[in-house]
């Protein structure tokens, strides 16, 4: 025997839908049993939701809740470097500036220089490699789609046969809900007779009391 038995507070297969007289009196019942704020007020119960941490110092998160554009990549090292003015034997020493300014022009023309020469392994690489990943890619994402696919239809297929018996589970008893139905009714309008019957005996009871004490 089952621990668990199913129970169904409704029959949509063959129940009648209600009118839009009582959708309304039930809308109107729900509405006054519900706080003003429910709709905006998490319940009092659930947990309170953890603090973002994307970024240790916070920079970028305010940065997107101000609504400021992100901060542009400095591509000055990568644009076509002029050289400072010649030095001389005695430049180091007069002239400090001068000698700054050269090992920054190398230390540009170097990352410059590393730039193009990863971007042309990159472009050699794809060349020789872009096509075949690109196919392969392909590949793998429509065997992922098939896969996908294939179980959309398996649930859908799961949900109609679910759906099916459900319906033909309530229309098989369909005929015995209605015998329950009209066999509730008879005896709920038995029992009220019943009741009129016995106020009615019981008035009269006391109405011959009454004539029998006068």
């Amino acid at each position: 025997m089952p621990l668990i038995h199913e129970t169904f507070d409704s029959l949509p297969c063959i129940d009648l839908d209600i009118s839009a007289q009582a959708r309304a009196e039930v809308d109107t019942l729900l509405a006054d049993e519900l706080p003003g704020d429910y709709v905006g007020t998490l319940h009092p119960l659930l947990p309170d939701f953890p603090s973002p941490k994307l970024l240790r110092n916070g920079a970028e998160v305010e940065r997107v809740a101000s609504r400021q554009s992100p901060t542009a990549i400095d591509v000055s090292r990568y644009e076509r470097l002029e050289a400072p003015a010649a030095t001389g034997p005695s430049s180091d020493e007069t002239n400090p500036e001068l000698l700054r300014g050269w090992k920054l022009t190398l230390q540009n023309a170097y990352a410059s220089s590393t730039h193009l020469h990863t971007r042309l392994q990159n472009l050699a690489l794809l060349d020789q490699f872009g096509k075949n990943a690109w196919l392969i890619g392909n590949a793998q994402l429509e065997n992922i789609l098939k896969g996908i696919e294939k179980e959309l239809v398996e649930t859908k297929e799961q949900i109609e046969e679910v759906s099916r018996a459900r319906q033909l589970s309530q229309e098989g008893i369909k005929g015995e809900m209605d015998g329950l139905d009209e066999v509730w009714k008879k005896s709920i309008g038995r029992l009220v007779e019943v009741q009129l019957a016995a106020e009615q005996a019981r008035r009269d009871s006391l109405a011959r009391r009454r004539e029998g004490a006068a």
